[in-house]
């Protein structure tokens, strides 16, 4: 997986070997710009992969055999012989938990080592933190809309971007909230609970009841003599219809055959999709007639779904129906048959479905959920400091002329571009005409600020060998993107955000399971404040730097001009 990467890593390794830099103290901080989807907040996730191929991290014998096929004929042999014994063993990397609640321009992940191994690391972390943080945002925001007693299903595998991208969809949907996924090796994979019954192409295969044969008798499931299911749901059709006033033979025979046939396959698990044909004349009664069969012969029917026409005014009626039946028929639980809908469904979709009332329980999502079409990247970077800062002494050497760097013509989408911001001890600054892509100098550890609510109101950046801020303890603190005096601020209570996950080449610290890590993002949510929580038109997350940061800022700032 080391090949995993964009050729100008190599190109730069090789540059930095030649000039015998490549054993330089370096780290790099990955962090995204501003908050996906409009909103105020991010979920970040990606870490346990990350962790899984830094362990893996080496060149093998056929990899430097290509590389050798593709960089310059000029590059020397022992640069390849190099690359032999290059691993992550001297990497150390440190991140918020998998599932947190991240904001722009924090760092998600920092990541210490040789300057050599530090740079070949960036592109193939940046690949999976970058879709993963996005698609577990995408599936949380599905799930703050349904709020929590909406059942989610994630069913976009056949439109995902190929197989990785349709198995990570899966994992981080999960993550994000959703209950289910139709992905059988997603599954087997990750433990995720799988769903999935009938689609319109098995209904569409039968044409009449004849087509049971010679299957289509069920036992009772208290024991006994086996029943003809089919002609058992054909008698209770009668008494549908006559309940609903639609005439019987509206009812398409070939569905009722097809709910048949599958409800003796799965007498425990039977699901009518109702809309091949026309949801209220033929597969609504066709299931009912199904379902209360079944229900004769002591089973319980698991539902009914619904992939088009108006969702809501459709569950309404099918809610009404399911409860006449169970009040007819003296079937209690009849009524309360979960109704499951898909059909392109969208955050607009689930916002309709509050405002108008449905009756919908489970709501399954694919291309909005798994594409992410209102954002296709979070847009991580990649920028770089050494291992520790000395202060602000060597400020004017070569170091300096070489990090403080003024773009004078951006380019207007440059979301993977590494950033200096220290280097070999002495902290670093880029200047450019966008201020959001002004770099933090320095490595710095990152707090989260809590108030009386249990709310974080604040996150907080302060150089590394600054003394971390206490609860209850005033702080004055400089808000990015908010020009003028230090804010003072009074945290009820601080969290360090980073742990140690990977050192001296192996995961240090015990990692969650997948199960965990959705727990731990959805306490994470509803710990935001609503202002902060809601999707449209949040109020800003602030994000500030310590004293001390502010004024090494300033210095850096200072010294360029």
């Amino acid at each position: 997986m080391a090949l995993l990467t964009d050729l100008y890593q190599l190109t730069m390794a090789y540059g930095y070997w030649r000039a015998g830099r490549h054993r330089a103290p370096a780290a790099a901080e990955l962090f995204f710009r501003r908050e996906p989807f409009h909103g105020a907040f991010a979920l970040g996730t990606g870490l346990a992969e990350g962790l899984r191929f830094l362990r893996a991290f080496r060149f093998s014998a056929a990899d430097i055999a290509y590389l050798r096929s593709v960089l310059p004929s000029t590059t020397e042999d022992a640069f390849f012989d190099y690359l032999c014994t290059v691993d992550a063993s001297e990497v150390t990397v440190s991140s918020v938990p998998e599932g947190s609640v991240v904001f722009s321009r924090v760092p998600l992940l920092q990541v210490k080592g040789p300057l050599l191994v530090v740079q070949l690391l960036e592109t193939t972390l940046l690949c999976l933190v970058n879709y993963a943080s996005l698609v577990a945002t995408n599936a949380a925001r599905f799930r703050l809309l349904a709020g929590p007693g909406m059942k989610l299903m994630e069913i976009g595998l056949r439109r995902a971007q190929g197989p990785d991208g349709g198995l990570s969809a899966s994992k981080y949907s999960y993550i994000g909230g959703f209950d289910y996924t139709s992905n059988v090796l997603a599954g087997k994979l990750y433990g995720i609970p799988v769903r999935g019954t009938i689609a319109h192409s098995f209904i569409m295969s039968f044409t009449s009841l004849t087509e049971v044969q010679p299957r289509q008798v069920l036992p009772p499931l208290a024991g006994g003599e086996p029943v003809d299911l089919a002609a058992l749901a054909e008698s209770w059709l009668q008494r549908v219809c006559e309940l609903l006033q639609s005439p019987p033979e509206k009812a398409n025979r070939g569905e009722l055959a097809a709910f048949v046939s599958y409800a003796i396959t799965f007498p425990h698990n039977f699901q009518g999709l109702l809309d091949t044909y026309c949801v209220m004349r033929s597969g609504l009664p066709n299931f009912c007639a199904v379902a209360l069969a079944l229900h004769q012969l002591g089973y319980r029917a698991i539902g009914v779904r619904l992939d088009s026409g108006d969702l809501v005014q459709q569950s309404k009626e099918i809610r009404r129906v399911l409860r006449a039946c169970g009040t007819t028929f003296q079937v209690p639980w009849f009524g309360s048959i979960p109704i499951a809908v898909s059909n392109d469904i969208s955050e607009q979709s689930l916002e309709s479905f509050i405002r108008e009332g449905s009756e919908i329980d489970v709501i399954g999502v694919g291309t909005n959920l798994v594409t992410c079409p209102l954002q296709p990247s979070l847009g991580c970077v990649y920028k770089w400091p050494p291992q520790h800062t000395r202060g602000h002494g060597a400020l004017h050497g070569p170091w300096h002329q070489l990090c403080v760097a003024k773009t004078r013509s951006p380019s207007p989408y440059r979301p993977l571009l590494p950033q200096l911001v220290e280097v070999n001890g002495s902290p670093c600054l880029k200047l450019t005409e966008e201020e959001e892509k002004m770099t933090i100098p320095g490595i710095k550890a990152v707090y989260r600020l809590y108030d009386d609510a249990g709310h974080p109101f604040m996150d907080l950046m302060a150089l590394e060998d600054e003394s971390a801020p206490n609860a209850g303890q005033e702080l004055a603190v400089h808000v990015l993107g908010r020009r003028g005096e230090a804010t003072k601020v009074r945290p009820t209570a601080v969290e360090p955000l980073h742990r140690t996950y990977f050192r001296d080449g192996q995961v240090c610290e015990v990692l969650p399971s997948l199960p965990e890590v959705r727990s731990h993002a959805q306490a994470s949510l509803s710990q935001l404040s609503p202002a902060h929580r809601r999707l449209r038109e949040p109020q800003p997350y602030p994000v500030a730097v310590t004293e001390k940061l502010h004024l090494l800022l300033a210095e850096l700032r200072q010294a360029r001009q």
